[in-house]
């Protein structure tokens, strides 16, 4: 049998995502009411039949290794796994100096588990794909790694790095930041490859590539700025199409759903995209499902005349009175008589006062806002009370953060 191993990098430190990463790693971030944004990508991994999966951790990685711990508890009678690892200094007194370095200093979980593919896919994205299809296209191709893109409008691309192929297709010309002038696709010109940060090599090449990355003083030690653009060079590297990826129970609406989370707008947007009536992206898939840990709550409850409208309230929480329109409600919150909630994202156990307006707004854990209260209305006043206003105009508060009548 073709032996696999999963790795997801969950190293990152998310300062974009300021004041939600204050107090925990990025991947361990609350998403969707009931999950965090690692279930994503080790569902994927699960779902596709992989089950040997290391997680490289490093800051505020308390939560996440937590959360993998209690959540992701594989059959050990049949060796599977999902495991935290953190940064282990075992190639010098060095923390991960980059995601190629975070794998180089991990080797001997490669060592240990002599994989013939490895799956390497980062922990902050959300989406569904069946990795196993990305793996027999690799197969296929013979390349030594392939790259997964999803398409993108041209004129939006240069927002991501850029995969150029050749003639084919297929084999990766090009490996581009940002670029200016996006090339298009070979069948489709309006249109180009972005790179979605996850990736398939054959074992050999990636211990090699990583070998000689961390001889070299000039690199950054990051996968996609100095690993893909090596081996693209040496031309041993493909694109996977995501939109050649199928997953059981998609509609065409969420098929080829991919959404980078890294900033708190497109954190704040993703949510939306799951709550309108056909949403964008389909959290109630039972065929591909996204796994995580539930805590034992009884169900939502809505009384004396609470209005909820394209929202999704978790278990455990009370709509009293209040009106809920385009939000997502986290576990054990309460929203009081009169009180307004818009284009929101609540999580876990926040509670909102009687009559306080909340719009478009993102409230971490544990905060409580007084009756009355105004958040999101206006931005001026937000700041001056020490909150977090993106550029965007959605207005953030961090765990806990007190909040002044």
């Amino acid at each position: 049998m073709t032996r696999v191993l999963g790795i997801v990098l969950a190293g990152g430190e998310g300062k974009r995502l300021m004041p939600l990463t204050e107090d925990r790693a990025k991947p361990a971030v609350p998403f969707g009411g009931s999950y965090r944004l690692i279930d994503f990508a080790l569902s994927n991994l699960a779902n596709a039949g992989y089950l040997n999966i290391a997680v490289l951790t490093q800051y505020k990685s308390h939560s996440l290794d937590r959360h993998i711990s209690q959540t992701w508890r594989l059959s050990s009678l049949l060796g599977n796994y999902v495991a935290p690892v953190p940064a282990q200094q075992r190639r010098g007194p060095n923390w991960y100096l980059g995601s190629a370095d975070a794998i180089y200093q991990s080797m001997n979980l490669i060592n240990d588990e002599r994989p013939d593919y490895i799956v390497v896919f980062g922990a902050d994205h959300v989406y569904r794909m069946d990795a196993s299809q990305m793996v027999d296209a690799h197969i296929e191709t013979g390349a030594g790694v392939t790259v997964a893109g999803i398409r993108v409008p041209r004129k939006d691309a240069w927002q991501f790095g850029v995969i150029k192929t050749a003639a084919d297709g297929v084999t990766i010309e090009d490996f581009l930041e940002k670029p200016a002038e996006p090339p298009g696709l070979v069948d489709s010109l309006e249109e180009s490859f972005a790179s979605m940060g996850n990736y398939v090599f054959t074992t050999d090449v990636l211990v090699d590539a990583l070998e000689r990355d961390a001889a070299n003083p000039r690199s950054r030690k990051d996968m996609g700025g100095d690993i893909i653009p090596m081996l693209v060079e040496e031309q041993r590297a493909c694109v996977y199409d995501f939109k050649r990826n199928h997953v059981p129970g998609s509609t065409d609406r969420d098929r080829d759903y991919w959404r980078d989370v890294g900033t708190l707008d497109s954190y704040h947007e993703a949510h939306l995209d799951l709550v309108s009536t056909l949403p964008i992206f389909n959290l109630y898939n039972t065929e591909w499902p996204i796994f995580t840990s539930h805590p034992q709550l009884p169900g939502a409850k809505f009384v004396s005349g609470a209005s909820v409208r394209d929202s999704i309230v978790c278990a455990g929480s009370i709509v009293s009175g209040a009106s809920v329109d385009s939000s997502v409600i986290g576990t054990h919150a309460m929203v009081c008589d009169g009180a307004a909630v818009q284009r929101s994202v609540l999580l876990d156990n926040v509670t909102i006062g009687r009559g306080a307006v909340i719009r478009n707004a993102i409230i971490d854990k544990n905060v409580v806002v007084p009756d009355g209260a105004l958040i999101g209305v206006d931005h001026a006043e937000d700041r001056r009370r020490g909150f977090t206003v993106s550029d965007g105009g959605v207005t953030v508060l961090g765990k806990g953060q007190p909040v002044l009548p």
